[in-house]
């Protein structure tokens, strides 16, 4: 199968997007980015490095321009940072551009998935399930105002969420 629409991830940290983007890309024979990597590979330093020098904003700053050159791309899976959604224009984007898969789950899943995970700067803080759900709180209207289909990967294993994901993605393709 040739992709011919790129499927984009979206969703908070641990949900499952690099895993499940992996799984997908492998499936339909498409290339697999994770926008994050691809950050790190460019400015040769780990995504905390980035926010301990230039903090969030000078990550959204870069993250925008990756998402600019990404969404260029055709026939590609890629898993984004959980705050891509943040940027009006990243939104916009990758709604032009692709078919949008919010990855959700509940906030223990979540903790459960990230608390030994020290590379992801939001979470080192001495309440992460409070900021967890402060994310989420102004996070999950976005990827629900851009996705256009939501999978909850909390009680499923990924082998499920790709299968779900390809028949909706197959659907949409057809209606298209």
């Amino acid at each position: 199968m040739i992709l011919k629409r790129n499927i984009y991830l979206i969703g908070p940290m641990g949900v499952g997007k690099t895993t499940i983007g992996r799984q997908l890309a492998k499936r339909l024979g498409a290339p697999f980015y994770d926008s994050d990597k691809v950050i790190e590979e460019q400015t040769g330093v780990d995504i905390a490095t980035i926010f301990e020098f230039e903090g969030e904003s000078g990550f959204r700053r870069r993250e925008k321009k990756i998402i600019e050159e990404l969404v260029e791309l055709e026939g590609v899976v890629l898993a984004t940072g959980g705050g891509v959604v943040l940027d009006e224009q990243n939104r916009a984007l990758l709604v032009k551009n692709g078919f949008v898969v919010y990855l959700s789950c509940a906030v223990n899943k979540l903790l459960e998935r990230t608390h030994k995970d020290t590379k992801r700067p939001l979470l080192q803080t001495e309440n992460p399930r409070q900021k967890i759900e402060a994310l989420l709180q102004e996070r999950e209207p976005l990827y629900a105002t851009c996705s256009d289909l939501k999978v909850n990967t909390g009680n499923m294993s990924g082998k499920m969420v790709v299968n779900l994901i390809l028949a909706e993605f197959d659907s949409a393709i057809e209606s298209d």
